[in-house]
C-alpha cells in the first residue's frame, strides 16, 4: 500500500482506495486517502516551511530541482510502467511523458535563476524628484495543484516545478484514478533537499480536497479539468489567485493547398487518437476545404483502422483503453445521438472486438450537427469530427463558434492565411502546419472562454506564483 505524503512525511489515514488498471479492471496498488485533519497538517506545515523556501537563493532552488530531474530520470522505467498500469497509456505514451517531465524540470532549473526585477529613476515630474524604484518579484506563498487523470505526472509537474522554481510550498492533490506516479514523484522530492513541509502528496476524495480550494492558507490555487469544476472552484476560491486549464473541442483546419499528405494524415491521427483521445488539446473537429474533403477522409479513415487497441503494456498496442467504463459508455451515447440525427459514420464506433476492458475503436463522424455533444462539448475520447468548408472564412467562423478556445491547427501553405488565422481564432494557441495537439513544455499554454484561465509553461505559470514588491527610496 501507498502512504500519503504529509509535509515530509509518510502517512497511513485509516482510509484507503484501490487503483485500477483501466485496460483490466485489475487493481494495481492501494493508496492512503486523506481526510480534511491530513490536509489541515499538510497546510500548516506548508505555511511554516513557507519561510524556508521563500529565503532559498536561486542556485539552491536550482540545484533542488536538478536533483528532482536527475531522480526522475534514474527511475525512468519504473515510471513508465506505473503510468501504464495506472492510465492506461501505452507504453510509447508513458515513455514520452515521463521524457517531458524530465524537461519540465530541466526548463525550471533554468527558470530558477531567471526571476527579475528592476530598478529605475521616479523622477517622471518634480513631485518624484530625487526618489529611485528597486522592484523585486517574491513568491505568491502556498500553491494548491490539482492534477488531471490524463497526464498524471507532467500536468501535476508543470504546476511543482514552476511554484519550486519560486520558492513556493506545494501542496498536490493527484486525480484519483492515478495518484501513484505522483507518489513516486514525492520519494524523490523527499530526497532533493526541498524543505520536508514544503511539499505534501494528497490522495483524496473531492468532499476533503474542498479544503484545498477553499483555504485561505492556500495563495494560488492551479486546477486542470473539467470547466464545469473548475469554474465552480473559481466560485469558491475566495481571494485567492486561480489559474484554470479547463480543456476544449479543439478544430483543426485543412487548406486545399497539401503537398505533404503523409506528414498531414500522420499528424491528425496522432492529435486525434494519441491516448486514446483523452488529451485537452486532441484533435475533436476537422474542418476541411471541400476540394479535399473525399481524399482526406479516405486516407484518414485507412490510417484509423491501422491503430490496434489492447494491452497497454503490449508493444504492438497503439490505441489504448478510455479511463473507465463509464466515459467509454457516455462516449457511445453520444456518437449514438449524433448518428440519431443524421450524422454518418465514417468507421469505429464499437467496443475494440479484444474481450477486455475499456477499450474502443477509433471513431470518424461526418456530417454531425454542431449542436450535438460529440461536437459542442469535449469528447476526450476516439471520435473526431469532419466538415468540409468552402473557404479558410467559414472554418475559421466555425471553430470560434465554440464556447471553448484552448489551440487550433491549421494546414496552409500561404501565409496570410496563417496571419489571418493567427488575428482572428478565439483561441490561446494556433499551430501551423501541425494539430492543436503540439505543445512544447516551455511556451504558453492556456485558452480562453470556457477553456480557462491564465497559462502554463514554466516561466509564465512563475508569473501567476510571483509578487511584485516595490522599494521606493529618496536621495538625501
Amino acid at each position: 500500500m501507498k502512504r500519503a505524503y504529509v509535509a515530509g512525511e509518510w502517512v497511513a489515514t485509516g482510509r484507503t482506495m484501490d487503483v485500477v488498471n483501466p485496460f483490466d479492471g485489475q487493481v494495481v496498488d492501494t493508496v492512503a486517502l486523506c481526510s480534511t485533519a491530513e490536509i489541515d497538517q499538510a497546510l500548516h506545515k506548508a505555511v511554516v516551511a513557507q519561510g524556508e523556501t521563500a529565503r532559498l537563493a536561486p542556485y539552491q532552488r536550482a540545484e533542488i530541482l536538478a536533483r528532482i530531474r536527475d531522480g526522475i530520470a534514474n527511475q525512468r522505467e519504473a515510471f513508465e510502467r506505473t503510468l501504464s498500469l495506472e492510465n492506461g497509456k501505452t507504453l510509447a505514451e508513458s515513455r514520452l511523458e515521463i521524457a517531458r517531465s524530465i524537461a519540465t524540470f530541466d526548463i525550471a532549473v533554468g527558470e530558477a535563476t531567471r526571476i527579475y526585477g528592476e530598478a529605475y529613476d521616479l523622477g517622471i515630474n518634480a513631485m518624484a524628484g530625487g526618489r529611485q524604484a528597486l522592484v523585486r518579484r517574491f513568491p505568491i506563498g502556498v500553491v494548491s495543484a490539482i492534477a488531471p487523470f490524463n497526464f498524471p505526472m507532467n500536468l501535476a509537474i508543470h504546476k511543482i516545478a514552476p511554484a519550486l522554481a519560486c520558492g513556493c510550498s506545494v501542496v498536490l492533490k493527484p486525480a484519483s484514478k492515478t495518484p501513484l506516479t505522483a507518489l513516486m514523484l514525492a520519494e524523490v522530492v523527499q530526497q532533493s533537499g526541498w524543505p520536508a513541509g514544503g511539499f505534501s502528496v494528497l490522495p483524496c476524495d473531492r468532499t476533503a480536497g474542498q479544503m484545498l480550494v477553499s483555504d485561505e492558507r492556500i495563495k494560488l490555487l492551479s486546477f486542470t479539468g473539467s470547466p464545469e469544476v473548475g469554474w465552480q472552484m473559481k466560485r469558491d476560491a475566495g481571494k485567492k489567485k486561480v489559474v484554470l486549464e479547463l480543456g476544449g473541442n479543439a478544430g483543426l483546419i485543412v487548406d486545399k493547398d497539401v503537398r505533404d499528405w503523409d506528414w498531414l494524415i500522420n499528424r491528425a491521427v496522432l492529435g486525434a487518437f494519441y491516448q486514446c483521445g483523452q488529451v485537452c488539446i486532441s484533435v475533436q473537429r476537422i474542418f476541411l476545404h471541400q476540394e479535399i474533403m473525399g481524399e482526406f477522409r479516405a486516407r484518414f479513415k485507412k490510417a484509423a483502422e491501422a491503430l490496434q487497441p489492447g494491452d497497454p503494456l503490449d508493444p504492438q498496442t497503439t490505441l489504448g483503453p478510455i479511463i473507465d467504463s463509464n466515459n467509454r459508455k457516455r462516449l457511445q451515447e453520444w456518437v449514438q445521438e449524433a448518428l440519431d440525427q443524421g450524422a454518418e459514420l465514417v468507421t469505429g464506433h464499437s467496443v475494440a472486438p479484444i474481450g477486455q476492458g475499456n477499450s474502443m475503436t477509433a471513431t470518424i463522424l461526418e456530417e454531425v450537427n454542431s449542436s450535438c455533444r460529440i461536437a459542442a462539448d469535449e469528447a476526450f475520447g476516439p471520435v473526431v469530427t469532419l466538415s468540409a468548408v468552402e473557404s479558410m472564412e467559414e472554418a475559421f467562423q466555425r471553430v470560434n463558434e465554440s464556447r471553448f478556445g484552448l489551440q487550433c491547427g491549421l494546414f496552409t501553405n500561404d501565409f496570410d492565411t496563417v496571419l489571418h488565422g493567427f488575428n482572428t481564432l478565439e483561441v490561446g494557441g494556433v499551430i501551423h502546419n501541425d494539430v492543436p495537439s503540439f505543445r512544447v513544455d516551455c511556451m504558453p499554454y492556456g485558452g480562453v472562454k470556457d477553456s480557462g484561465l491564465g497559462r502554463e509553461g514554466v516561466k509564465y505559470a512563475m508569473n501567476d506564483m510571483l509578487e511584485d514588491r516595490i522599494l521606493v527610496y529618496r536621495n538625501r
